[in-house]
């Protein structure tokens, strides 16, 4: 992704959709060179269209755990509302899917970027005897609305300290399956498209062994919160 200036946008205005445009208008402002963090973006867009605001939500609370906090992760959240098929507005599923598609892509090629190595599958991955058998976040003991809410509740902070602490590749496979929702073909797919050319290699059963290891490493976190 080309390096923007703040007065630049990615996103032409006859490509916005007219339930997209306030929040273009809203996210544009906050590309100002100052530093942000997840609350301060919440409040810019607070009081927008309710299907806009929720979408944009997500896709920052995506960006930032793939790419970190600040002008990055609103910059891909601008593209991923480029590039999505949400123009018509008229299916909520369908417009989240796709923006949430179209972020995840935009994230994953800006971690090539930063190192093109970062995404390919571990040389001899073995599965290895896990505390976790199945490759759901329900075997980890956490439902998909307690994990929205340990992301966006009074101890995010320590959510994102032990995304942090995991290798960089279990880090993105957890979040594309367990935050965005993602389907293992799809996050096959979308780690072979803009992986780079040493992603090429991903397979199911390699895809699904590093994504049991997230789902241990968040079962044993939830377990240490409740102690």
């Amino acid at each position: 992704m080309a390096d923007l200036t703040p007065t630049q946008t990615l996103i032409p205005d006859q490509a916005i959709p007219e339930c997209a445009q306030a929040f273009t208008e809203r996210i544009h402002g906050l590309l100002d060179g100052q530093p942000k963090d997840e609350a301060t973006v919440a409040e810019a867009l607070d009081g927008m269209d309710e299907l806009i605001d929720r979408i944009a939500a997500a896709l920052y609370t995506v960006a930032s755990m793939l790419v970190g906090e600040g002008e990055q992760s609103i910059r891909l959240v601008e593209e991923a509302i480029a590039n999505a098929d949400i123009s018509a507005c008229a299916n909520p599923v369908e417009a989240r899917h796709s923006s949430r598609r179209a972020l995840c892509a935009a994230a994953l090629d800006a971690l090539t970027q930063r190192d093109p190595l970062s995404l390919a599958p571990p040389q001899g991955l073995q599965p290895a005897s896990s505390c976790i058998d199945e490759d759901d976040l329900d075997s980890a003991g956490v439902s998909s609305e307690e994990l929205q809410t340990m992301i966006a509740g009074p101890n995010r902070d320590r959510v994102r300290n032990w995304l942090e602490s995991l290798p960089i590749i279990v880090r993105t496979i957890f979040v594309l399956r367990a935050v965005a929702g993602l389907t293992t073909q799809e996050t096959i797919d979308q780690l072979k498209a803009h992986g780079g050319p040493a992603a090429s290699a991903w397979t199911p059963d390699a895809l699904r062994e590093l994504f049991r290891q997230g789902l241990c490493s968040l079962a044993s976190h939830v377990l240490q919160e409740a102690r």
